[in-house]
């Protein structure tokens, strides 16, 4: 685990991060992780000296399980408030199944395991609306239909992009890999909306934190790809 700026901790959970965030009315998880992991989100608040009753909120970005696997078991012993965006909440509280047609993401899938379902107590319907103070929510569709990022207004601005975007060597900004994204042309859009915004630094579901001017990767990333013409890179 690393402190990326002040009070927002990465926490590595084998391929995937997810992100602690102190704040005065205690802690925020900005996605859970893979199912199974909770003893490391447990060992991590340890680490920051808090506790599992600490944690208040946790905002997830979207449904795939690599990111909602220890919602049910942290909402549960926490007594946190979830939330999510509405097309993806049904997913997350198993009124709805993924549909999954990749061979490679059938495959990854079963051995990731199947998250427990949970209840969704927020959920989001309004694009840009504040889910608790310093955070807004920003639909950011193409990697789901309900993918959320999140801003927060801390050391010039935290963007929690999700899989919205992916980082990759050297400090660049890149997508996340095709065979998991819905719709690769929402996708692009949202990328491109994320780059009209202003923050300093930005943080991935996969992939190398970006600190300092981080929207000017995003930038970068938005021209390269419409200069080669394509939907994802």
């Amino acid at each position: 685990m690393r402190e990326v700026v002040d009070g927002v901790f990465e926490l590595d959970i084998r391929y995937v991060h997810m992100h602690l965030v102190v704040t005065d009315d205690g802690v925020v998880l900005v996605d859970t992780g893979l199912p199974g992991n909770s003893a490391k989100v447990d060992q991590a608040l340890h680490d920051i000296r808090r506790k599992i009753g600490d944690v208040r909120t946790v905002l997830l970005t979207h449904h795939h399980p690599d990111h909602t696997g220890n919602v049910a078991d942290l909402r549960r012993r926490s007594g946190a408030r979830v939330v999510a965006h509405a097309a993806d909440a049904p997913f997350i509280t198993g009124e709805a199944k993924a549909v999954i047609r990749h061979p490679v993401v059938k495959v990854v899938t079963r051995l990731m395991g199947v998250p427990e379902a949970a209840t969704v107590d927020d959920v989001v319907t309004v694009d840009g609306s504040s889910p608790l103070p310093g955070f807004t929510a920003l639909h950011t569709p193409g990697h789901t239909a309900g993918h959320l990022s999140f801003l927060l207004d801390r050391a010039g601005g935290v963007l929690f992009a999700g899989d919205a975007a992916a980082g990759k060597r050297g400090g660049r900004v890149g997508a996340s890999p095709k065979m998991v994204s819905v719709d690769l042309a929402q996708e692009k859009k949202s990328v491109a909306r994320l780059a009209d915004l202003e923050f300093e630094h930005a943080v991935f579901g996969h992939g190398a934190a970006v600190s300092g001017r981080a929207v000017d990767r995003f930038r970068e990333y938005v021209v390269q790809r419409t200069h080669r013409g394509l939907p994802g890179n």
